[in-house]
């Protein structure tokens, strides 16, 4: 058991078990729902979608796309709150069957030339699910893991949830990467581009075993023994939290540098409409290179957060992301591989992760122990609902044969980044305070130096 000081949950800390977990789970939901957003841009607008207009074609697969990010504000409410009130361990064993089954259900279904509108009806319906389930991910693990760690190093272990998600990213478009490289054309897209789908199965097995090895958190326990938790911990967001709430909405549009990156930019190179001619298999290579960057990256950041504080790698790391959308895309219009691989290993693999590196520490940080996984839930999935419509938004305002797409699509990333950059300016930084603090308006954090010497005496532990 780790030695706590005053104003931390006492009670079995298990900071290393915790971490693995989140990182196991969150790799293996992740898979599920990244394989979708793969698919989505390579394979879907053929097989899912009548054809005949192009256009139509790859808006509509992506905007199906966009349907799952629309279910996670609905999902967060309702797996927010069993999260504050049945504990972050039975929330994330719940949300890994749902993700996993409806995953399987996606490679069952048959294809538009066979069943017609029920195809893309039913890839609706399972992409809903999916998009329910994954609403209590983040939040979930995120908080398990910064009420186990150690305090001066919730920065650090926080950041293996994000590390999960790419990791997870990497496994989606690495399962792709043969099946789009070796089998040949008719048959990947009549029955390869299912494998992936159906490798969920183990993901429901792998997720199982290791998540309900964990023990609920100390300050959950802690927060369930006092009088004054509330019945509804989503009220009491609301009431409470609001202002950290839109901040998280609006720090949450950085997903828009994840989209820019694997769906749009997906799109954008390998459609036929577009006139781009990137080979499938080759344009896989580049989320894939760009996230075992990432990867590495990530506890790095995670643990200078530890430092510095929160905010000054979300900020930057947000505008010179947002900057760098520019140079992408830029590279994908003149016809560049090298030059496309380079921009995405700065702005995905790199820069991007001042930011993604931070906020699973940084959120549930903004909020009390009582209403944390809720509030965080529902505010980063308002956000990420928002982002999830832009692939469609930008092939609209930007569709195939329009001029200067990349200066166009570039400008609104930009725009997005900048106003989540203001929302991290005007949050209050909370790296320095205690646990039983956070979500206090009027806490004060530790002293700088009490801090180092806590932080060393949990680098000890």
């Amino acid at each position: 058991m780790t030695a706590v000081p005053a104003h931390e949950p006492h009670g079995k800390h298990q900071s290393k078990k915790a971490a693995a977990s989140g990182w196991i789970g969150s790799a293996l939901e992740y898979y599920d729902f990244f394989i979708y957003a793969t698919a989505s841009a390579l394979i879907f607008p053929q097989i899912f979608f009548a054809k005949g207009n192009a256009t139509t074609a790859i808006v509509a697969s992506l905007a199906t796309y966009g349907v799952g990010y629309v279910a996670r504000p609905i999902g967060a409410f309702v797996l927010g709150h069993l999260g504050d009130t049945h504990g972050r361990k039975n929330v994330l064993l719940w949300c890994m069957f749902m993700m996993g089954f409806s995953t399987i259900g996606v490679g069952l279904l048959p294809t538009y030339e066979q069943v017609g509108v029920l195809a893309p009806v039913l890839l609706v319906i399972l992409r809903l699910v999916q998009g329910f389930a994954v609403a209590g991910e983040i939040s979930g693990a995120s908080s398990m893991i910064l009420e186990h760690a150690p305090f001066g190093r919730r920065g650090f272990y926080s950041s293996f949830t994000l590390q999960g998600v790419q990791a997870g990213q990497i496994l989606a478009a690495a399962v792709f990467l043969p099946l789009a490289h070796y089998m040949p054309a008719d048959q990947f897209n009549t029955w390869g581009w299912r494998i992936p789908f159906l490798l969920s199965f183990v993901v429901i097995i792998a997720g199982w075993i290791i998540r309900r090895k964990v023990d609920e958190t100390p300050a959950f326990k802690e927060e369930g023994k006092r009088e004054t938790r509330p019945r509804s911990p989503v009220v009491d967001a609301f009431k409470y939290s609001w202002p950290n709430m839109l901040r998280v909405v609006c720090m949450s549009l950085m997903n828009v540098i994840p989209v820019v990156a694997t769906i749009f930019g997906a799109a954008y190179a390998v459609q036929p409409a577009y006139g781009i001619g990137f080979a499938k298999d080759v344009y896989l290579w580049i989320p894939v290179v760009g996230n075992i960057v990432a990867v590495i990256v990530i506890p790095y950041v995670g643990n200078l957060s530890d430092k510095i504080g929160r905010k000054p790698p979300m900020i930057v790391g947000s505008l010179l992301a947002g900057l760098l959308a520019f140079a992408y895309l830029y590279a994908i219009s003149i016809h560049n591989v090298p030059f496309a691989f380079v921009m995405s290993l700065l702005m995905w693999g790199v820069v991007y992760q001042g930011y993604n590196a931070v906020f699973p520490s940084f959120y549930p940080e903004l909020f009390p122990t009582r209403t944390r996984v809720s509030a965080m839930a529902i505010a980063q999935n308002v956000g990420t609902a928002i982002t999830a419509m832009l692939p469609a938004l930008f092939t609209a305002v930007a569709p195939p044969g329009a001029a200067n797409i990349w200066l166009t699509v570039g400008a609104l990333a930009f725009a997005v980044t900048v106003i989540a950059s203001l929302a991290a300016f005007s949050a209050r930084e909370t790296y320095r305070v205690h646990m039983n603090d956070l979500g206090q308006p009027d806490a004060k954090p530790v002293e700088k130096s009490e801090y180092d010497r806590l932080r060393a005496d949990g680098f000890a532990h």
